[in-house]
């Protein structure tokens, strides 16, 4: 056998290792949780209100908050390579950094001065 197969090999090893864990803990999973119905755990949950039977729509308050969260979520992932280099970009990367969190504050000040921050 090549060293080029024998590093496939360890490879495939590695996955059928890994699946059957995760088969051994999901039957494991299986043979010890309870297994009794319960009418109520299969009713429809709408974001904390009682279901209605017919489309509910929630407030647009929650979507904007999710894609505020994702937005500086974002931001973090390019902050910090930037701080670990700060050294390497000098002044044209505290320049430019300086620039993206100017945008991204004043995008949270709209958003505070729209009333979109507050959970009400």
């Amino acid at each position: 056998m090549t060293e080029f197969y024998r590093d496939y090999l360890a490879v495939a090893v590695l996955m059928v290792a890994a699946v059957g864990m995760v088969v051994f803990m999901l039957g494991v999973g299986r043979l010890i949780r309870p297994s009794r119905a319960q009418g109520e755990k299969y009713i429809p949950y709408e974001a904390g209100s009682d279901p209605t039977g017919m489309f509910g729509q929630s407030n647009v308050r929650y979507y904007v908050f999710a894609i505020l969260f994702v937005i500086f979520d974002v931001e973090a992932v390019f902050i910090f390579p930037w701080a670990v280099n700060v050294e390497e970009f000098a002044w044209f990367g505290f320049v430019e950094m300086t620039v993206f969190v100017s945008i991204l504050t004043l995008g949270l000040v709209y958003a505070w001065r729209k009333g979109v921050l507050r959970w009400v």
